[in-house]
């Protein structure tokens, strides 16, 4: 009985078209996005944060939240504003991550970082635009059938996930670690929890959270999350190793040069590929209590291991 639900399961996941998909709701962020920021004066701030935030990618925090808003049983236009923060908030982070004192990159998405075209000082002024926007957004832009309770809670969780306690922690332990062949597996996994799994497992949560989420749909989410987030991370470490500058984007083999530690390096790549797996594998489990529902969700999460960029 119990093989021929899981059967029946593989059948349904089967029949999701995951690509049609990606591409009908990275057009809807696309235009969000770009209707979100005009360019008014000072117009130099302005083309700056559009510069980076309309750069493509994968837009995979904004869908992220509008899968797990609508698996909750809320719409699109409910969670639009705040998976468009979301990405606000993620382009901020590259922005910053990119600059000299930081990671040091001149490409991203496969074309100059923004302070190699804005110059530093604008570079970093647009990561703080758009960090201010994000939450100006959230608050000002979520439609009214969207409790204010929940738009509060959407606000504090975001601002968690970013700050010292989030993504700026992350970031301050990678720096403190970077050129240390003595970093442990638990340090590792700290400065990955928090610099990359953080915003992901906000993008999800909060998509609930818009929709009404319960406390114990929350909890299965948080789950999810933090098992995507932590594998998206390997998958990172894999593709610096094994993939080319031009399916990155960005300049690749970096952490060698710069003798990170990374989870390839503490376990080897064919550890780090099954690893990742089990990780999603334990992630989709978390969600198969919604059914079809999860479909988008559980999808997603086997497109982050299988991508080569």
């Amino acid at each position: 009985m119990v093989a021929a639900d899981n059967l029946q399961k593989m059948k349904e996941q089967a029949t999701f078209n995951l690509e049609a998909y990606l591409q009908e709701r990275q057009k809807l962020c696309e235009t969000a996005l770009d209707m979100a920021i005009p360019v008014i004066y000072p117009e130099k701030i302005y083309q700056s944060m559009r510069y980076s935030l309309l750069a493509g990618g994968k837009r995979l925090r904004p869908i992220l939240c509008l899968a797990a808003c609508e698996m909750i049983g809320g719409t699109i236009s409910m969670a639009m504003p705040t998976a468009c923060a979301m990405e606000m908030v993620h382009t901020m982070s590259l922005i910053h991550d990119d600059l000299p004192a930081m990671d040091n990159d001149d490409y991203r998405r496969g074309r100059l970082t923004n302070h190699k075209v804005y110059g530093e000082d604008i570079a970093i002024l647009a990561g703080d635009g758009l960090l201010a926007y994000a939450f100006e957004f959230v608050a000002t832009q979520t439609p009214e059938t969207v409790s204010r309770d929940r738009v509060l809670q959407v606000i504090a969780r975001l601002g968690k996930a970013l700050g010292a306690a989030g993504l700026v922690g992350g970031q301050v332990v990678d720096l403190d670690s970077e050129g240390k062949s003595d970093i442990s597996l638990e340090t590792l996994n700290f400065i990955h929890n928090h610099k990359t799994a953080a915003l992901l497992e906000a993008s999800v949560v909060c998509g609930g959270i818009v929709a009404g989420a319960s406390s114990q749909d929350i909890q299965k989410l948080t789950s999810y999350s933090q098992n995507i987030g932590l594998a998206f991370q390997i998958i990172d470490d894999i593709l610096d190793i094994t993939a080319t500058q031009e399916q990155l984007g960005k300049t690749a083999g970096k952490d060698l040069i710069a003798k990170k530690v990374t989870y390839p390096s503490l376990w080897g790549l064919e550890e780090s590929r099954s690893k990742a797996q089990q990780l999603i594998e334990a992630a989709c489990q978390e969600l198969e209590t919604f059914g079809k529902l999860a479909h988008p969700l559980q999808s997603l999460a086997y497109f982050i291991t299988s991508r080569n960029h």
